[in-house]
C-alpha cells in the first residue's frame, strides 16, 4: 500500500513538473518584483516556503527582486520603545524619532531575517535599501506625513548587476531624500517603482486577501486596467484594496507587463501564479 501511495505521489509530481514546463520556458530571463509582507512575515514555516519559493525561481532563470514591508514588526517596536505613532488616510505619520526606528527595523530586523531565509534554503541575497547605490531618490509625499516619501528617481545599476551575479536583491523600502534626509516609503509603492524602473515582466503584490473582488464577494480573475478604474469609480474596490490597485495602475502606465495581486499566505503562491495555467490571485493587465 505504502509503494502505492508513493508511486502515485511521485507520477503527480511528474505530471506537475510536465505541465509547469511551457511556464518554465516563459519566464526563463524574466524580471519578477515580489513585494512580500503581511502575516506571512512572522512565521517562521511560512517565510521558509516563501525563501524556497524565491530560491527555486532563480534556480530555473527567473530574475527575482524581493521588495518588503513591514508594518506589524515596525508597531511593535514602537510600542516597546514607547513611541508614539499615529496615521493619516492609511498612512503612517513619521516624525524623527519614528523615522528611526522604522529604519532599524525594515533596514534591519525584517530585511536580513528575509535575507538569512533566502540563503538557509540555498539561494544567495543581499540585502538593500532605497539609499544604497541611490536605488530610490525620493520626495517628500506630503509635509502632514513627516518623513515619508515618494520615489521620483529609480537607480538600476546595482540591481542589474546583482543580477547579473546570479543575486537575489532584497529591499527595504527606505529612500533618499536629494538634501540628504531619510525617507520612509510604502511597501507597495517602492514596489511597483521599482518593478516599473526595471520594466519587469511581472509584478507580485502579496496580500492578506484573495485578490481583487467583484460587488458579490467573488474573486476576478482577470481584469484590465480600465476595469480597475470603473470598479474604483462604483465603490466596488474600497478600503485596503485601493492602494494595491493604485499601484498596480502606476506600474503598468511605468511598464510592467502585468502585476498579480494574490494571497501570500497561500502555500508557493508564487510559484501558482507563475508555473500554473490557472495562476493564482487577479491578474491586471494594460487595457
Amino acid at each position: 500500500m505504502r509503494k502505492q501511495t508513493m508511486n502515485r505521489d511521485w507520477i503527480a509530481t511528474a505530471r506537475t513538473l510536465n505541465e509547469a514546463l511551457p511556464y518554465l520556458q516563459r519566464y526563463e530571463g524574466a524580471t519578477v518584483v515580489i513585494k512580500f509582507g503581511g502575516n506571512a512575515m512572522g512565521d517562521d514555516a511560512e517565510m521558509a516556503s516563501f525563501a524556497r519559493d524565491i530560491v527555486l525561481m532563480r534556480q530555473v532563470g527567473v530574475n527575482p527582486v524581493v521588495v518588503h514591508g513591514g508594518g506589524p514588526m515596525i508597531n511593535e517596536m514602537l510600542k516597546r520603545l514607547k513611541v508614539q505613532s499615529h496615521f493619516i488616510h492609511g498612512k503612517r505619520v513619521t516624525d524623527a524619532a519614528t523615522m528611526e526606528v522604522v529604519e532599524m527595523v525594515l533596514a534591519g530586523t525584517v530585511n536580513k531575517r528575509i535575507v538569512q531565509a533566502i540563503n538557509s534554503e540555498g539561494g544567495r541575497a543581499v540585502g538593500l535599501t532605497g539609499k544604497d547605490a541611490n536605488l530610490m531618490i525620493c520626495d517628500q509625499t506630503d509635509p502632514d506625513l513627516g518623513f515619508v516619501g515618494t520615489p521620483s528617481e529609480i537607480d538600476t545599476t546595482v540591481l542589474t548587476k546583482l543580477a547579473e551575479a546570479e543575486i537575489i536583491p532584497v529591499i527595504a523600502p527606505i529612500g533618499m531624500g536629494r538634501g540628504g534626509e531619510t525617507y520612509n516609503i510604502n511597501g507597495d509603492t517602492a514596489a511597483g517603482a521599482v518593478a516599473a524602473a526595471l520594466k519587469a515582466d511581472r509584478l507580485l503584490l502579496l496580500t492578506d486577501v484573495e485578490g481583487v473582488k467583484d460587488a458579490s464577494g467573488m474573486v476576478m480573475t482577470d481584469l484590465t486596467s480600465q476595469q480597475i478604474l470603473d470598479l474604483t469609480a462604483t465603490g466596488v474596490i474600497a478600503g485596503g484594496m485601493i492602494p494595491k490597485t493604485e499601484t498596480a495602475l502606476h506600474a503598468i502606465d511605468g511598464g510592467v507587463r502585468a502585476v498579480v495581486i494574490l494571497d501570500g499566505r497561500a502555500p508557493n503562491a508564487c510559484l501558482l501564479e507563475l508555473y500554473t495555467e490557472h495562476g493564482a490571485g487577479s491578474i491586471i493587465r494594460k487595457g
